[in-house]
């Protein structure tokens, strides 16, 4: 596995960058939190449609501008794997957060009240959301469910593993031979697709501290935020080691 990766992003200018992180992760909030509001949260494969397609999209064309990162776990495993500066790494970040929060925000005064939206609370303390990522095992909604951090946190790192494995070897590593946006970003939308199929239920399928943060911030809804910061960067830092350490080796 060679450095094409790290050479695009040295090559990168970091302002125009930042500019596209944040209108990748806009996009995606949007779309993604746009989706449960106009569905009632009722619809899955809806839910896994709309982010993989996002996904998708935004990769193919802004991944010549920024890397296409638009999630804090992936940006923090390719800082650790040594492909791009920690000062990048924390750029991102905010830009990052900065485009989920805008959207929830913008979701929130637009869409809330009008259309008949999920609800999340208990008792006389339910509110309408804006696609917060919450499943079976974080919504106080559910009923003779136990509450579980630790199975969000690790359903989360399996769902965030899965797909940094995919980067690392659709995007990251050049013996796949997936030399365009559009090839490389395939990919990526369909293993995010999958994951929401799979996880969705059970935690929301976040796979991204960003994608979770955004609406918290705005519902200022905490509970077990903790776990979809904790499981995603676990989640991809191991998937970009295991790659590298297994599959990515010359030899």
């Amino acid at each position: 596995m060679n450095d094409r990766y790290q050479k695009i992003l040295q090559g990168m200018n970091l302002p125009r960058g930042v500019a596209a992180e944040f209108i990748g992760v806009f996009s995606l909030m949007c779309i993604a939190g746009g989706t449960v509001i106009v569905t009632g949260g009722e619809n899955l494969v809806a839910a896994a449609l709309a982010n993989g397609i996002i996904i998708t999209v935004m990769i193919a064309t802004l991944f010549h501008v920024s890397g296409a990162q638009f999630n804090p776990a992936v940006s923090i495993a390719v800082a650790v794997l040594g492909k791009q500066s920690w000062q990048r790494c924390g750029c991102f970040i905010l830009a990052q957060l900065a485009g989920a929060i805008c959207a929830s925000w913008l979701l929130s005064v637009t869409l809330l009240g009008v259309l008949d939206a999920p609800v999340v609370g208990e008792a006389d303390q339910t509110m309408e959301h804006i696609g917060l990522t919450i499943g079976l095992f974080s919504d106080l909604d559910q009923l003779g469910v136990a509450d579980s951090g630790w199975r969000v946190m690790v359903l989360e790192l399996i769902a965030a593993f899965f797909l940094m494995f995919v980067i690392m070897g659709v995007i990251v590593d050049r013996r796949s031979g997936h030399d365009t946006p559009v090839l490389m970003a395939i990919p990526v939308g369909l293993i995010v697709a999958g994951d929401i199929l799979c996880f969705g239920p059970l935690t929301g399928a976040s796979m991204n501290p960003a994608r979770s943060f955004g609406p918290a911030l705005i519902l200022d809804y905490w509970h077990l935020q903790w776990a979809y910061w904790v499981g995603p960067i676990l989640g991809a830092c191991l998937a970009a080691w295991c790659y590298q350490t297994v599959i990515g080796r010359s030899d």
